[in-house]
């Protein structure tokens, strides 16, 4: 039987990744999320309800429209422990930004409770058949939890969601699968990330020369991944640490499926070292101490924001991003103009701001490398900006570069 699909979002940008995929008669959505940009862009609404949802991680971009699908309908959702308790987090979240913010979301709190109940929890490995049609599921080495589906059917098919092929201290990188046609993210698609060892010399030297310098290292992360890796880099430092926002929560969810981490043990240690800061009066105190490690990672929300506008006249702190800052959004207004809207409009602020590459995505070479291990036949890039540059280096395989809504079909 042929196969087809199409992508609802996140074929040619980054976010909103959706695709509806048909493989021998079995129907499957793998990921519905959308981008939390400013405003939100969503994907479009699914065509028809499928046999079973494949969940490859937690952010919302990848799995933020969920409850939108699972509120309403019985729908088996495969995933990890990790991405299961991730996900339902990030909903509620969600829900919380969107209130704020004053856009709609189309589900609410008791949708995001009854999709709890539409998970099959596996493991790394663990094997489910779907009306026929197996599927295993494999580490994409992304965050903790993050997976990548092992179709085996007439054809064999990867989709691989979010994936980095290098290791992190917080998780260790992915393999190569052999398939018949790879849907590979390309993010970085024309992009190299710099050498990660030689970025978290110059991020402790940063650090370390400000608190020198009588400043407060700012660190603005995102709550899951992020906020893990930063602290494990930090540990055996010394300094005084404080940690705000939601990564404190996701540190204690992560710690309950502690075979999903490279190394418990030291996140374990790399969590107990900082100060958990709970309300505005610590966050006062946590102000005055050496380093800060709070969401949000864009500057857009969260106690980033007040700690911004406390330190907004201090010369000697600085600002350390760590995370790619979406267009229009606070951290690459900050980046590119050095201004940021701290609710009264753009204004200059005296912090010093430099950007770390620490993601959690393969580069472009990497990509490359991991597509040529994989072997297949068809190559599915999504999830990308430049996808052309990529597919200029996939020249060996047959490489489909399909728009949102475009529906093919494969032999």
């Amino acid at each position: 039987m042929p196969i087809s699909f199409q992508f609802l979002g996140g074929a040619s940008e980054v976010g909103s990744v959706a695709l509806e995929l048909a493989v021998d008669g079995t129907r499957f959505l793998c990921d519905y999320g959308y981008a939390p940009a400013k405003p939100p862009r969503f994907p479009q609404r699914i065509t028809t309800l499928p046999d079973a949802i494949l969940l490859s991680h937690a952010h919302v971009d990848h799995s933020g429209m969920l409850p939108s699908v699972c509120g309403q309908n019985e729908i088996g959702v495969l995933a990890t422990p990790p991405t299961q308790m991730l996900s339902e987090l990030l909903a509620h979240d969600s829900l919380k930004v969107a209130a704020n913010e004053g856009f709609d979301l189309p589900y609410d709190k008791q949708d995001v409770k009854f999709t709890r109940d539409c998970f099959d929890i596996t493991g790394f490995g663990g094997v489910r058949e779907v009306s026929g049609v197996e599927v295993t599921v494999r580490s994409a080495g992304h965050i903790p939890g993050a997976a990548m589906f092992d179709i085996d059917a007439s054809r064999r098919i990867l989709f691989t969601g979010d994936i980095n092929t290098v290791d992190t201290n917080l998780v260790k990188g992915t393999k190569p699968v052999k398939c018949d046609i790879l849907f590979m993210e390309s993010t970085y698609a024309g992009r190299d990330h710099p050498d990660r060892k030689e970025t978290a010399k110059r991020f402790l030297d940063g650090i370390a020369e400000t608190i020198k310098n009588g400043g407060k290292a700012v660190v603005p992360v995102f709550a899951v991944g992020r906020t893990q890796e930063v602290l494990m880099m930090l540990y055996k430092s010394g300094y005084d640490i404080w940690l705000d926002g939601m990564g404190q929560k996701v540190d204690q969810l992560l710690m309950e499926e502690p075979q999903f981490l490279r190394d418990p043990g030291l996140l374990r240690k790399a969590e107990g070292q900082a100060t958990y800061v709970k309300g505005d009066f610590m966050r006062n105190k946590a102000a005055k101490g050496q380093v800060i490690v709070t969401t949000g990672g864009m500057l857009d929300g969260g106690p980033i924001l007040t700690y911004l506008r406390l330190l907004r006249e201090d010369k000697k702190s600085k600002v350390f991003l760590t995370g790619y800052q979406v267009e229009g959004t606070n951290g690459r207004l900050l980046m590119e103009k050095g201004l940021i809207d701290l609710g009264d409009g753009p204004e200059k602020i005296a912090p010093s701001v430099e950007f770390f590459d620490f993601s959690a995505h393969s580069g472009h070479s990497e990509l490359v490398e991991f597509a040529k291990g994989c072997g297949p036949e068809k190559v599915v890039l999504f999830h990308g900006d430049d996808r052309p540059k990529l597919a200029a280096d996939l020249k060996e395989f047959e490489v489909l570069m399909p728009n949102n809504m475009e529906k093919v079909k494969l032999s």
